[in-house]
């Protein structure tokens, strides 16, 4: 599993950092997450970017006064990190950057850090063992009363790529291929080079399973809010400066409508560390 996850994202180089800033639904996912990180977040607070790829998040947090350590599965996405952390003339700020998996965080003693931000090794762990593992991992590394963002993706987000997609439909005739996806949350793809070994969440699910970690969930929010469908659309909107500026702000204000949740595409968990785990 690692290592097909490291391959898929490997290959996205400068993509993964573009994507959210220049792809629609990429900007919309980044302004709901940063909304919500600003709102969470005690000041200067010492975090793991975990998952953190090419550095979008660590930079943003990095300007905002966090201490930042980014730690990712892929050792291409963090040569390009250290890269635009050092154009950005963020490395004072940015403590550490390093190869790491979710689901063993042992570089880091107990209660480490403040926060942590994981924005994409969740729903990369098909196995529940993995989850367990990498929950329990990331409320070791925090101290009590920390706060931790983790995007998840529903089983209808996979269903509902494989509908979109010409060349993937044919996994939605195969035996089991359904079935696994919605009972099971598992979502494995042959076609070379596309994201493959997910884990789908149902929104009753997410609350019960991070509790059993000794978090209490603060907030459940869509990363993509009411613009789900509206791919086609964003562009001309986003280019219209007053309207962008009213999509961003709805976005944000109803990324946390449950009638919307289920059809996310990216959910982002928001959850505290109760003092005894």
């Amino acid at each position: 599993m690692t290592e097909d996850v490291r391959a898929y994202y490997a290959g996205f180089g400068e993509r993964e950092w573009d994507r959210l800033e220049q792809m629609s639904d990429g900007r919309i996912e980044f302004d709901v997450t940063c909304a919500a990180l600003a709102q969470y977040l005690p000041p200067g607070a010492r975090v793991l970017d975990l998952g953190g790829g090419p550095g979008r998040y660590t930079i943003w947090l990095a300007q905002r006064g966090h201490r930042v350590t980014l730690a990712d599965l892929s050792p291409a996405l963090l040569v390009l990190a250290q890269q635009r952390i050092r154009e950005a003339g963020l490395d004072d700020r940015v403590e550490a950057i390093t190869e790491a998996d979710a689901r063993d965080l042992g570089a880091w003693a107990d209660g480490s850090f403040d926060a942590v931000v994981c924005l994409g090794p969740f729903y990369h762990l098909p196995a529940a063992d993995d989850r367990a593992q990498a929950a329990a991992e990331v409320r070791r590394v925090l101290v009590d009363d920390g706060i931790v963002f983790i995007a998840l993706m529903p089983a209808l987000a996979f269903l509902r790529r494989t509908l979109a997609l010409p060349d993937e439909r044919r996994h939605l005739l195969e035996a089991g291929f359904v079935e696994r996806v919605l009972h099971d949350g598992v979502f494995v793809n042959d076609v070379p080079g596309r994201f493959t070994q997910g884990y789908g969440v149902t929104l009753d699910e997410v609350e019960s399973f991070f509790a059993h970690f000794g978090f209490e969930q603060v907030a459940l929010r869509s990363a993509e809010s009411l613009t789900v469908g509206l791919e086609t659309a964003l562009p001309a909107l986003l280019a219209d400066e007053r309207l962008g500026a009213l999509v961003v702000e709805l976005a944000i204000a109803h990324a946390g409508d449950p009638s919307i949740l289920g059809l996310a595409r990216h959910l982002l968990y928001v959850g505290r560390c109760r003092s005894t785990p």
